[in-house]
């Protein structure tokens, strides 16, 4: 009974935030003049007419306000409010000057031009016909989208899926949705499947629709890719479904048998397992066992004169080999596939600058890939030569029609090169791997180089130790720490742990320090401190120098938290910055930032006037510049420019601090490793050896001893359902 209708049109947008649609606009009232608006309002537009239905509400700090419940949207019908509107930017292709000639020439039929004759925008002077069409397909884009947009948050799900959604299906979106809900919880959309279930039976699915059981079954399957599972049993598999979609199994096992037939699911048989995959991950793991099965048994064969190509190789880079080290070299050389494994400090590096040395004598084009930017851009540094990221060296696309990744590089256009070199192999997952080996020339020498002792691969698969552990192909393991290396505690250290033994904590005098704090203020100041001002003056560097690490993302010491605490010491709010949120998190120039999702759509551009297409997971940056005119931030990732649109802000978080999974395949000039509270299945040795070994030259733990203990005695891993160990073994 307490609620209002207020008629208006917006004066100006205070406020906006693009994930999830919450707005502050002032609007201009028929009843009360000007007033300020707040709720879900997307892509709000000055110039818009609206119906809001809501109340009023006095906030602590901005005052009396009117907050929206419902709103009705008109577009603007005066040629006053038609110019505001296309002058504020809400169509690209579109400024002041431009809305002006198109009013000037159109009139109150302006925006109907644009929706269905945007060709004759071609009759004002400094429009092409080509520039007129974009207008217009932006335009209709831009009311596409906010109806979307309207209907997704009316459902409690994430603004920026709409956008995701229309790049697909553009104006038949909608239509899509309503035949099959569920597309919203596919991957390339990224929609919560609970809240995406919830929507559809409002929409009057029943409990058993096969739209819903076979959804609920892709989904399970989809969600543990997450945990690392290649395939899941059968029997897991129905259970989990029927769980969370409140159902006996029976129905689960039609939908199971309705896929398989589908070709939507496939099945196989692993260590006695009735085992079900997605279909693209049984192909992969069946693939990559018939590629490594056949160049294990194809080596190049013995080197002649190995003993002079060594002899020639120590002089030129001016080392004596140790015995594994020569090994790995002749091994390289004679075999079409090999491993090279070893922790910190026992010569992989020196090792694989051997290798390369000999197909340099060898004439053989090599290549070398990581599967991240920081990776890369780490072995580029180590080997001197040019490094790239595996997608990179794939050259991965988009596709149009599905929105999904592929890769041009295939057994149709491989790469060229007569060696391939991957390092940091624990992070590559099987689909990766997979695409790795359709890429590979024929008779090319592939080298797989890791630290087997660090976290798996985020993604599906256990490909590494499955390789490893496989025994079919050749694997040199470098076990001796060099003396150099011996003098570092942090390459001490990180093999005690390695081996279940207590690091040491309390030696002052080398690179690897221990300050005691059992409370999470303290904490939390120590690390501010450590990271504002203590360490970049002992570096004689910067905060850039620094890395925080810590096990989780969530608690008061988790990556979360320290990015708000370190965020507002390193990079505090001031009128020369500016600054957008995204849901609760404020990203301001100067922030350092990660990119948290593959984009293979984002433009990147060098100062050499180089370009390219792709940001990937893991890729650290630095907020360069907020355009709130034109909805963009520019972001520097090293020596690339991106330019974000401000619907993307979901794929970007804080960076100041991450967690020892985000860590990997990157190395610092000093670690700050956080050690007070996690989740029970966080502290595990894997992640306080991988965190340890980010570290070049200082490491600082900040926390509680028993913490340390506790994660240095925990080896668990988490077992993941993978059949390429099997598939290697029994293959022949």
């Amino acid at each position: 009974m307490d609620q209002e209708l207020i008629n208006g049109t917006i004066a100006s947008v205070v406020f906006q935030n693009y994930e999830n649609a919450y707005a502050v606009i002032k609007l201009n009232s028929e009843e009360h003049g000007l007033i300020t608006v707040v709720g879900t309002i997307p892509l709000p537009c000055i110039g818009e007419r609206l119906m809001v239905t809501g109340k009023w509400a006095v906030h602590s700090s901005y005052g009396k306000q009117f907050e929206a419940e419902f709103l009705d949207r008109m577009l603007p019908d005066t040629t006053e409010e038609i110019l505001s509107y296309l002058a504020s930017r809400a169509v690209k292709g579109i400024g002041p000057k431009t809305a002006k000639k198109i009013v000037d020439e159109f009139g109150a039929d302006a925006l109907v031009i644009l929706d269905t004759q945007p060709e004759l925008l071609s009759r004002i002077s400094g429009i092409s016909p080509e520039k007129a069409l974009y207008i217009g397909e932006n335009y209709r884009k831009q009311i596409g989208v906010r109806r979307l947009i309207e209907f997704m948050t009316a459902n409690h799900l994430p603004a920026e899926i709409a956008v995701r959604i229309y790049r697909i299906y553009g104006e038949e979106s909608m239509e899509h949705i309503r035949s099959n809900p569920y597309l919203i919880a596919q991957p390339q959309f990224g929609g919560d499947f609970s809240t995406t279930d919830m929507l559809a039976l409002e929409l009057g699915l029943r409990m058993t629709d096969p739209r819903r059981v076979d959804a609920g079954v892709l989904f399970v399957l989809r969600h543990n890719l997450n945990n690392g599972h290649s395939f899941l049993p059968v029997d897991k598999l129905a259970a989990a479904t029927a769980a969370i979609l409140t159902l006996e199994v029976l129905p689960v096992y039609e939908a199971i048998d309705r896929l398989l037939e589908l070709g939507q699911l496939a099945a196989d048989t692993v260590y006695d397992v009735s085992a079900i995959y997605l279909p693209e991950f049984c192909m992969a793991e069946e693939e990559i066992t018939e590629r490594i099965l056949a160049m294990s048994r194809e080596p190049h064969g013995s080197l002649p004169g190995a003993e002079r190509f060594l002899e020639r190789i120590e002089k030129k880079n001016g080392i004596r080999y140790a015995e594994l080290q020569k090994q790995a070299i002749l091994a390289a050389a004679e075999q079409r596939i090999m491993i090279l494994t070893g922790g910190p400090g026992t010569g992989k590096t020196t090792t694989l600058a051997g290798i390369l040395s000999m197909f340099e004598l060898l004439g053989r084009k090599t290549l070398l890939a990581a599967p991240t930017g920081r990776a890369a851009k780490r072995l580029s540094e180590l080997t001197g030569c040019e490094a790239s990221t595996i997608h990179r060296l794939l050259e991965a696309q988009i596709s149009p029609e599905t929105g999904e990744m592929y890769f041009a590089k295939d057994e149709a256009d491989p790469l060229h090169c007569d060696a391939l070199i991957i390092d940091e192999m624990s992070m590559v997952d099987l689909r990766l791997m997979h695409s790795l080996l359709c890429a590979l020339p024929e008779h090319c020498t592939l080298i797989l180089v890791g630290d087997p002792d660090q976290l798996p691969s985020v993604g599906a698969g256990n490909v590494f130790a499955d390789l490893i552990r496989c025994r079919r192909i050749k694997t040199i393991a470098l076990t001796e720490i060099f003396r150099q290396a011996r003098e570092s505690l942090i390459v001490m250290n990180a093999h005690a742990v390695n081996q279940g033994q207590l690091p040491i904590l309390n030696d002052a005098k080398g690179d690897f320090f221990f300050m005691k704090r059992l409370r999470s203020e303290a904490v939390l100041q120590t690390v501010a401190q450590l990271c504002s001002s203590r360490l970049p003056a002992y570096l004689k560097g910067s905060f850039a120098d620094v890395q925080v690490i810590s096990p989780a993302r969530k608690g008061e010491t988790g990556t979360m938290n320290l990015n708000r605490i370190l965020q507002g010491v390193l990079n505090p709010s001031s009128q020369e910055k500016a600054e957008v949120f995204s849901g609760d998190r404020c990203f301001r120039e100067g922030d350092r930032v990660m990119q948290i999702r593959n984009n293979y759509d984002l433009h990147w551009r060098r100062s050499d006037g180089s370009e390219g297409m792709g940001i990937f997971n893991g890729d650290c940056g630095v907020v360069d510049k907020i355009d709130r005119q034109n909805n963009l931030i520019r972001i520097f990732f090293d020596d690339r420019e991106v330019d974000y649109d401000m619907d993307l802000l979901s794929e970007l978080e804080l960076a100041y601090a991450i967690t020892a999974h985000k860590s990997q395949g990157c190395e610092y000039r000093a670690v700050v490793f956080v050690a007070l509270d996690a989740p029970v299945k966080l502290l595990t040795r894997g992640v306080l050896y991988t965190a340890m070994t980010r570290a070049k030259e200082l490491m600082v733990v900040v926390g509680n001893e028993n913490m340390i203990a506790e994660m240095t005695m925990n080896n668990h891993r988490n077992k993941r359902y993978s059949g390429l160990r099997f598939r290697l073994k029994e293959g022949t």
